[in-house]
């Protein structure tokens, strides 16, 4: 596995971005989409992530198998403005689901935050839906430190409205 900063997203990229962020919600996670508008909505998020990528208003972090396609990918949306140019924000944590438990989660996270770092960046939040297979575990385990929450936040998949819960890290 190798993991590589983005700065354009390439068709072939595009494509395992897609497959990769349906695989998420088809899988259950909250990152925005329903089940039965995520395959309608993908292509204009990721193009959307693109401009950002071209405006340097975002980091897209990718994994690669050994045969070179995306496993899994994280964000980061970094504040422009310049009362919050010190945070970004951790967004679309991704791992391909036949491919989670192997560390792949943790290798990208530790990545996002030496790019963080290496922008400057001292402070870093996310949220994620409460009791989230292993979300809340996973990021207490990385350092982060829960901030609060808010009740139906975001709504799973299924359409129905969770918690959220916000962490944050100091870097």
């Amino acid at each position: 596995m190798r993991i590589e900063s983005l700065e354009t997203i390439s068709p072939p990229d595009h494509e395992d971005l897609r497959a990769l962020l349906i695989d998420a919600v088809e899988h259950g996670a909250s990152v925005g989409y329903l089940w039965s508008e995520v395959r309608a909505e993908v292509d204009d998020y990721w193009r959307g992530v693109g401009a950002d990528l071209a405006a340097r208003r975002r980091v897209l972090l990718a994994a690669r198998g050994p045969d070179g396609r995306i496993t899994g990918s994280a964000q980061l949306a970094l504040e422009s403005r310049s009362n919050g140019r010190h945070r970004a924000e951790v967004q679309k944590m991704l791992v391909w689901h036949a491919a989670r438990g192997r560390g792949l989660g943790r290798a990208l996270l530790a990545r996002l935050e030496a790019e963080a770092k290496a922008r400057g960046r001292t402070l870093l939040f996310l949220d994620t839906t409460v009791g989230a297979a292993g979300a809340e575990e996973f990021y207490l385990k990385a350092g982060y430190r829960r901030a609060g929450g808010i009740p139906d936040y975001a709504a799973n998949p299924d359409g129905r409205l969770e918690a959220n819960v916000i962490f944050y890290k100091r870097l």
